[in-house]
């Protein structure tokens, strides 16, 4: 190799980004998934066995799918291909897969990356799954969705399913060390960044290695010179992200605080300061995954019944925040106000919690014969489900037929209000207890 062409593959190699030039070339230098990577942890065993089939990595963006994927490929020896849904049609597919079954013949292993394959529409999955049959290929699928909803069950069930994890903080900084510290990264530069400067670009990454280093990337290259040293402050990386520091530590004490105040304010019927308080978590930097959570949990604890349409909502707006900041701001801003504004109603809470107490007092109290489910001979001789009565035989679609443990019948769990919706719940609820008290055998 001539020096022009040294030269040539320097300089391609620094235009690359950050987290491209640092992409991990074994298991060791992987950051996070411990519990898969770790000494003696099943998917490093599968590697360094090299014992690998097809499989799903499944996990929030920025974790290292892709990264895994290339290990595998370098590890194992094969040839790698990558495949993008939104540009490969049916045609491609096959026409690589042949190529893949031919290359088997001759002894080399094939693995396909498919990225987003939640993305690849039924027909695009079903023609990968003969040669993952036969295996001419070792598929490999990353998706940030669950692959139980949106991988094709036949494929899906000729996969290994491994869940990978965000990155901790402490795991994100470590990174970052590396990409400062790597003649890779800016390990040829001098650059200096404070820790605490290093600990909000992590903070900002949401276990995102991609977003961390990109937001590193950034920082360096709008730094301030001093001679020759470039000096990475709180400043420049709130400019590079568009956002303010953090204002509070997401394991302290105001973040419980914070999220109180949006959960109090729905529970009070105040949309103004529910915005508010949700304006304040999200400008700081909280997780939008975190709050969705918070408010789906919400809509069935504080509004339930009432109005069943505030779990659609919510769970429709956590969907939503995986397409990440800013977008999902107004995504959430819609579900607080409309729990906000929803009627109120925590009889769901209070029937579970009152449930969960009988619950763990009386853990051995043995199910009814008549509705257990006896569908075997011997179970049937043992008094499995002789007396079950079935609802849809009878003209009210009721029977008399007792299902709590003998001793705890006559307890009411579920106790409706007459908030919104749930007056009407109420009402059947009152309807079906007449009925059963005039119909109850003596």
């Amino acid at each position: 190799m001539n020096m022009s062409e040294q030269t040539t593959l320097f300089d391609r190699e620094a235009a690359q980004p950050l987290p491209s030039r640092l992409r991990p070339q074994s298991i060791d230098e992987i950051v996070g998934q411990r519990h898969l990577l770790g000494e003696g942890k099943v998917l490093r065993r599968l590697i360094e066995q090299d014992m690998v089939s097809s499989m799903i990595f499944w996990g929030p963006p920025g974790v290292g799918k892709t990264t895994l994927a290339n290990v595998i490929a370098l590890h194992t020896k094969a040839r790698f291909i990558n495949f993008s849904a939104v540009t490969t049609g049916i045609k491609d597919i096959r026409a690589v897969m042949q190529q893949a079954e031919d290359n088997r013949r001759f002894g080399e292993k094939t693995i396909v990356f498919v990225d987003e394959i939640h993305r690849f529409n039924k027909a695009q999955q079903d023609a990968f799954l003969p040669f993952v049959e036969k295996g001419s290929i070792i598929l490999i699928g990353a998706t940030t969705e669950n692959p139980s909803f949106e991988v094709n069950g036949a494929l899906l069930s000729r996969c290994k399913v491994f869940v990978l994890k965000a990155l901790s903080e402490d795991e994100v900084l470590a990174l970052l060390r590396r990409a400062l510290e790597s003649p890779k990264g800016f390990g040829g530069q001098r650059v200096r960044v404070e820790e605490e400067v290093l600990r909000l670009i992590a903070a900002f990454a949401n276990g995102d290695a991609r977003a961390a280093l990109s937001t590193l990337e950034m920082a360096v290259l709008n730094g301030e010179l001093s001679g020759d040293e470039t000096i990475v402050t709180r400043e420049t990386v709130e400019q590079c992200t568009s956002r303010k520091s953090l204002l509070y530590d997401k394991a302290g004490e105001e973040h419980y605080n914070l999220i109180s105040a949006l959960h109090k304010s729905m529970r009070n019927s105040d949309p103004d300061a529910a915005v508010y308080w949700l304006a304040r978590m999200l400008e700081a930097g909280e997780d939008p995954l975190y709050v969705a959570r918070r408010v789906t949990r919400f809509a069935s604890e504080d509004v339930g019944l009432a109005d069943p349409r505030a779990l659609e909502i919510a769970v429709a707006a956590y969907q939503a925040c995986h397409y990440g900041m800013p977008e999902c701001s107004v995504h959430l801003t819609e579900a607080v106000v409309y729990l906000s504004l929803a009627p109120k109603s925590n009889a769901l809470y209070t029937a579970y919690e009152s449930a969960k107490r009988d619950a763990l007092s009386q853990l051995s109290e043995p199910v009814p014969l008549h509705i257990r489910n006896g569908v075997t001979g011997l179970m049937r001789s043992e008094g499995y489900g002789k007396g079950y009565q079935y609802a849809h035989d009878t003209e009210e679609k009721l029977t008399d037929m007792r299902c709590l443990p003998d001793s705890l019948l006559g307890r009411e769990y579920y106790q409706p209000t007459t908030q919104g919706v749930e007056g009407r719940f109420k009402e059947r609820l009152e309807q079906i207890k007449a009925w059963k008290e005039a119909h109850e055998k003596h």
